[in-house]
């Protein structure tokens, strides 16, 4: 399958930082929020994406403020946030700190009173009854229709306003897969003029590979799921999860894999990282950064954050000083910025699999391209292991362990080293 649209150069390397505005601080608005700023540059935070922006429905609204995905109307700012210059200001300062900000775009449904249902009723769908209705069970939406060619026009129309009047640099498509991938289509076709954008798509490739035709990147549920799983069964056998990851070779080579652990649903209805995956957490948060395609990361995982999140009530982060596991991400992700084995893509770079004696708990990578090399080495065991036996096949050089900053000649076609039980190594000359 052909890929319709090039990837936006500056996502090829980047990594992306869900922002939920509500939760972040106790105000809860954009203006508070500008504070982390400096902070996250500081993490090697590149692109921040904002859940909806957008006002949220009164009628049939969930808990006391209701679900960021029902919302009003596309073309204004949810008052809990702040204003229209507020928002404008988040987008100028993250551009003047050299970051990217994409918004969350919910293009299936909206809110039960969206301004639409007065305005333009034939937007929607409608029952038998003829009374608008939702077909996913979800009681404060309703569903947009796309079959009214009327309805595209608006709703590019929308998406576009935020464009000339933010300057975003991308959207962040909510359940994309429920809406047309025609439309995506034809929403992509007329924005590129306007702009270069960044498109994530809420879905997973494996299942749904034509929209990667038009997405530049793609949740991998199917490897969430089963890396819980495995660590649900007891972290046995690491044979289940290099399957999943030969699956998601077959997704356009230009498009991009998001790896994640945790994220605004994740966290407020299946459980925070730690509830699901307990001591695999860093190992997880280290492959999502060095494995092929980009990280997503969730407000306060560099905390950590233990708690789950309420969703349609306020629930604040509960920010600490030190922020822990600030530097383990900064190191990760300035990694992925600096090192030439994954900005440089070139015809010369290479990705694959390092053998081991004992790879039913070790998972082992090595990027390359040139002289320039990165080696990934992961534990998935509780158990300390000794004297391991790794196959680099590695350029010759002095390499530094970028957490230990250890440092060791490489002279020969394998190495050994020891891993604790959920430990790692990445090394780097």
């Amino acid at each position: 399958m052909k890929k319709e649209f090039g990837l936006v150069s500056w996502a090829i390397n980047s990594n992306v930082y869900e922002v939920n505005t509500r939760q972040y601080t106790p105000e809860g608005n954009f203006r508070e929020f500008l504070k982390h700023i400096p902070r996250l540059k500081e993490m090697g935070v590149e692109v921040l994406w904002f859940m909806p922006i957008t006002p949220i429905s009164l009628k049939n609204r969930k808990g006391n403020l209701g679900s960021y995905y029902a919302c009003s109307s596309y073309r204004e700012i949810n008052p809990e946030f702040g204003n229209l210059d507020d928002f404008k200001n988040i987008v100028s300062t993250a551009h003047q700190n050299e970051m990217k900000v994409i918004i969350d775009w919910v293009a299936n449904h909206t809110g039960c009173d969206h301004e639409w249902t007065n305005t333009y009723p034939a937007y929607y769908k409608i029952d038998h009854e003829g009374k608008f209705y939702d077909a996913h069970g979800w009681d404060d939406v309703i569903d947009l229709n796309y079959d009214n060619p009327e309805l595209r026009i608006a709703m590019i129309e929308a998406m576009k306003y935020w464009v000339d009047e933010c300057d975003i640099d991308g959207f962040r498509c909510d359940m994309a897969m429920l809406t047309p991938v025609d439309f995506w289509m034809q929403a992509r076709t007329a924005l590129e003029p306007v702009k270069k954008l960044f498109w994530l798509a809420e879905l997973d490739p494996l299942d749904n590979l034509d929209y990667m035709q038009v997405f530049d990147s793609a949740y991998t549920w199917r490897w969430m799921n089963a890396a819980k799983h495995f660590k649900d069964e007891g972290a046995r056998n690491i044979h289940s999860l290099r399957e999943i990851l030969h699956h998601y070779e077959h997704i356009p080579q230009n498009a991009l894999a998001a790896w994640f652990t945790s994220n605004h649903d994740e966290n407020s209805w299946n459980g925070t990282e730690y509830e699901k995956y307990a001591e695999m957490v860093l190992p997880l948060a280290l492959f999502s950064s060095t494995w092929k395609g980009l990280p997503l990361i969730y407000s306060g995982q560099e905390l950590p954050n233990l708690k789950r999140l309420a969703f349609f009530d306020k629930d604040c982060i509960e920010w600490q000083k030190p922020v822990q596991l600030q530097e383990f991400y900064r190191l990760l992700l300035r990694l992925r910025k600096q090192h030439p084995c994954f900005i440089k893509n070139t015809d010369h770079a290479t990705f694959k699999l390092i053998r081991n004696n004992i790879e039913h708990h070790i998972l082992s990578y090595k990027r390359q391209v040139d002289n320039h090399c990165c080696l990934v080495m992961i534990n998935f065991s509780q158990y300390d292991l000794t004297n391991i036996e790794f196959e680099v096949d590695a350029p010759y050089a002095d390499y530094t362990e970028i957490f230990s900053h250890e440092k060791r000649s490489i002279n020969a076609k394998h190495l050994y080293l020891d891993l604790k039980g959920w430990g790692y190594k990445v090394w780097v000359n």
